[in-house]
């Protein structure tokens, strides 16, 4: 089960010009960095380069002294099969950490999935046995270890309308569904929904802007009742292709470098207010943290 749900609706594969060319900049492939991007999944990239990881793409690929040409997908269900293995683009960012299709790098970030509720609401929310999980009207993004464990504590039923909601009511089989982050966040802050539990990067721009307050509380990992383990906190890395461990050097020596401007725009997405860190850094916001 993936830590966060792609969020594309397309079945094609695009590729993208690049931004000028080669001949133009004196560039030939090998000063290229092709990176392979969802046209829209945001806040992660979209295809006008809004995203936080798009602005990533740019740190590492001038650190890296090289060209960025982006190679768009409008399917990331297949950006590792129809992209990295098929040599379309070079890396990509927000990979798992060990994601076992990839040679991954050291992790660039790692953040959880949050607890989030109107701070005027003043929900104790600590984990999936806090009381008010068992009347509180809940919204997860389908797919997800929340929805696991909404499942476990008897809400799925429930919480089922509203879930499907986020995907325009589109049923998953044989097609991807796109699961409107914002809309979740800002059904919060209306009060369509009391809770909504969600991964923290993908929601933590919108929480942001929110203009209502909204208070975050870190999930901490959980267990199904038959003891398996529902996981919530994860790494993200930059994935190439198994194999190009040339490639793979030259991220790994970059990110020390990039780690101020990573914590940078992590900041500024609102990533670090819900609890999320640059990977090797002890600063994180403390838990039950407040965005207005």
């Amino acid at each position: 089960m993936n830590r966060r749900p792609l969020s594309s609706v397309a079945t094609a594969l695009v590729l993208l010009v690049a931004q000028g060319t080669a001949a133009a900049q004196g560039a030939g492939p090998a000063d290229t960095l092709r990176v392979c991007a969802a046209d829209d999944d945001m806040p992660y990239t979209n295809a006008r380069g809004e995203g936080f990881e798009d602005q990533l793409a740019t740190l590492l690929a001038q650190t890296l002294n090289m060209r960025l040409e982006r190679v768009g997908f409008a399917d990331p269900r297949y950006l590792v099969r129809d992209g990295i293995d098929k040599e379309r683009c070079d890396l990509m960012l927000g990979a798992d950490s060990g994601d076992p299709r990839l040679l991954t790098s050291a992790p660039y970030y790692r953040a959880s999935y949050v607890f989030l509720s109107r701070t005027q609401d003043r929900l104790e929310l600590r984990d999936w046995s806090s009381p008010v999980l068992a009347t509180a009207r809940l919204g997860v993004i389908p797919g997800t270890p929340a929805e696991t464990m909404v499942t476990q504590i008897g809400r799925h039923a429930d919480s089922f309308r509203y879930m499907m909601s986020l995907g325009g009511n589109k049923a998953m089989r044989n097609r991807f569904v796109r699961y409107d982050v914002e809309k979740l966040v800002r059904d919060l802050a209306a009060g369509e929904i009391d809770v909504a539990v969600a991964w923290a990067p993908a929601v933590a721009r919108y929480v942001k802007a929110s203009p209502v307050a909204l208070s975050a509380v870190p999930v901490p990992d959980a267990r199904k009742s038959n003891g398996e383990p529902v996981v919530f906190s994860y790494d993200t890395s930059i994935g190439v292709k198994k194999g190009n461990s040339a490639l793979l050097a030259r991220v790994e020596a970059a990110l020390p470098r990039l780690r101020p401007q990573i914590g940078q725009v992590l900041a500024e997405q609102g990533v670090v207010a819900l609890g999320g860190q640059v990977a090797g850094s002890t600063a994180t916001a403390a838990a039950g943290s407040t965005l207005r």
